[in-house]
């Protein structure tokens, strides 16, 4: 694969900073709703659980005045990106709103136009060979997309020819399933439904937040456990 040196991020945030940090956290929030104001909220109380990475569809009404609310009140340590980035259009909308990073669902133009601007990209691709054009594409990592398809078992398999590219699990991934992705091998899960349940639309927010502290007892629970694991 081409190894590919990004200038300088401009959204505050590195490509490097960005994979050690969602390795470390193992945790990627992913809102999607029908209500821009609604996913903001429930986005900001993601990160006051704790979430320090969580991405809002492009695909939720207002999403990126949402995005520009979530980047002027996120906590310290905190980065908001965009999901469903598709176009270059959407990358140059989504730096003008203040996202940190783009996700995308598929090997979409969006890829290598984010990754020329220095803007971290967590691409989205399913196959082997749809991951390694991903990467050669200028992808920080590979959204393995949608994981359920065929469980930590396919990512197994995925990931043995290429070990060097980070895999990040999204689709289908609840509390039930997070640790075998984490045992397969993947960097981390992306967390949409199975977190955030109805918030993103207006919904329930306290069982959100009971939900995300679940997960992120479950992530530092595995990480103690590490050395225990064969």
């Amino acid at each position: 694969m081409v190894n590919h040196v990004a200038p300088e991020s401009p959204s505050g945030i590195s490509t490097d900073s960005l994979l050690d940090g969602i390795r470390r956290t193992r945790l990627v929030a992913i809102v999607r709703g029908n209500d821009g104001g609604a996913a903001a909220r429930a986005a900001l109380a993601a990160m006051e659980e704790g979430f320090q990475y969580v991405e809002i569809a492009l695909t939720t009404p207002d999403a990126l005045a949402a995005i520009r609310e979530v980047r002027s009140a996120a906590p310290a340590n905190c980065f908001v990106g965009a999901g469903t980035v598709l176009s270059q259009a959407d990358v140059g909308n989504v730096a003008g709103a203040g996202g940190q990073f783009i996700v995308t669902p598929s090997l979409a133009p969006s890829i290598s136009e984010a990754a020329n601007a220095g803007i971290p990209v967590l691409a989205g691709a399913l196959t082997p060979t749809e991951a390694y054009g991903a990467m050669e594409r200028g992808a920080t990592a590979v959204k393995l997309f949608p994981a359920s398809i065929g469980g930590p078992g396919y990512l197994k398999a995925v990931r043995d020819p290429f070990p060097d590219i980070p895999f990040i699990a999204v689709g289908g991934v609840g509390l039930g399933e997070a640790t075998g992705y984490w045992d397969a091998g993947a960097i981390a899960v992306g967390l949409g439904g199975p977190l955030f349940g109805n918030a993103a639309s207006g919904g329930d927010l306290d069982g959100m937040r009971e939900r995300a502290r679940a997960f992120l007892s479950l992530a530092a629970e595995f990480d103690a456990t590490a050395g225990n694991r064969p």
